[in-house]
């Protein structure tokens, strides 16, 4: 049986040790996912145009591709696609969402734990 909390907690020490991410952009990640959805989120963070966002992104989607067993990706546009492909079944975009907050909170845990967080 596979512990996805722990999963989740282990992403989000991952996510927290990328440099140069703060708390700042985890609740703006946080933020467009709880409000405009999955896909949103990804695009906001692509959008972002700075290696840290693009790189937790990144971090993110591979979460998802080993968890949900979603395409391999190479570049932003695929794993857009991918993610816009997800949404094609309720459940796995709902189990997706709540995988990448639950992730996103411990990232933000981590950060405030090393101090690094307001």
């Amino acid at each position: 049986m596979t512990q996805l909390d722990l999963k989740c907690a282990q992403a989000g020490e991952t996510l927290a040790q990328i440099k140069g991410v703060d708390e700042k952009l985890l609740n703006s990640a946080l933020a467009v996912l709880q409000e405009q959805g999955l896909y949103a989120c990804f695009l906001y963070l692509c959008a972002q145009g700075k290696k840290p966002a693009r790189e937790l992104s990144r971090k993110l989607f591979e979460f998802l591709r080993t968890n949900l067993s979603l395409d391999v990706t190479v570049n932003d546009t695929q794993m857009l696609n991918a993610i816009a492909r997800l949404s094609e079944n309720l459940d796995d975009l709902l189990f997706a969402r709540e995988l990448l907050l639950q992730t996103l909170i411990y990232a933000r845990y981590h950060l405030k734990a090393k101090g690094e967080g307001s």
